[in-house]
């Protein structure tokens, strides 16, 4: 087959499936990070909100290991090889578009599940909580869900002592006229670190849809040309 047009194509998309195996790699890396970056508060966030970024690195994956389907498909001029890349990038298209509105859709919800579970863990109070409680206070320098007020009296908890962790010096007693003591609530922090998070991870499949969009037409167009020489 030496037809220009179909070799111009040929190139075009065995270089296109290097690049998306790169952004494969930086896909994974993206979703890393961000799972990173929340991971370590999972105590308070639910599996919902934690599933994006694991949805995103699996993606990732996928898009690396599909991306050498395409080049030799393309290099091989494979018919059935180029029609399954591009049913692959579509099926990865649609997963990241559900997944795009499921969380822009239950954003509100995500937001609200997760100031009921901080107050949830605060009631309880278990040692399992505690530490969370107190990893959360340190890393993020607040107290409590919105103030240092929830660990008052009528919460429950004695006024004279908060928890070490919600002021910055820890060597002195944690109490109310503390200069030390954080005043910002937990919940805010911990919602813009969640939506810090989201922003990274929409930008990113924003990128990849538009790639991927791309990657589905030029391997049908080379498809579409194996096809029309082979039946000559």
């Amino acid at each position: 087959m030496e037809s220009c047009g179909m070799n111009v194509i040929k190139y075009i998309l065995f270089i296109f499936n290097l690049v998306f195996a790169i952004s494969g790699i930086g896909i994974i890396a993206a979703g890393a990070l961000v799972l990173c970056d929340v991971g370590e508060f999972s105590h308070f966030l639910e599996g919902r909100i934690m599933a994006p970024p694991i949805v995103l690195i699996v993606a990732g994956s996928i898009v690396f290991i599909i991306a050498f389907l395409g080049c030799y498909g393309a290099i091989k001029e494979h018919y059935n090889m180029l029609i399954a890349f591009a049913a692959a990038l579509l099926i990865i298209f649609v997963i990241e578009l559900a997944v795009g509105i499921a969380a822009a859709v239950f954003k509100n919800d995500f937001s609200m599940a997760m100031k009921d579970t901080l107050k949830e863990s605060m009631k309880n109070y278990t040692e399992a909580d505690r530490l969370a409680w107190d990893n959360v206070q340190k890393k993020l320098e607040c107290c409590g869900v919105d103030g240092p007020e929830d660990w008052t009296p009528a919460k429950g908890f004695t006024v004279a002592s908060f928890p070490t962790s919600c002021c910055a010096d820890m060597q002195a007693i944690c109490q109310i006229g503390s200069t030390s003591l954080y005043r910002e609530g937990c919940f805010s922090k911990l919602e813009m670190r969640v939506r810090k998070g989201a922003t990274i991870l929409i930008g990113v499949g924003i990128g990849i849809a538009f790639v991927e969009i791309a990657g589905i037409v030029l391997a049908c167009c080379l498809a579409t040309a194996v096809k029309r020489e082979s039946d000559k």
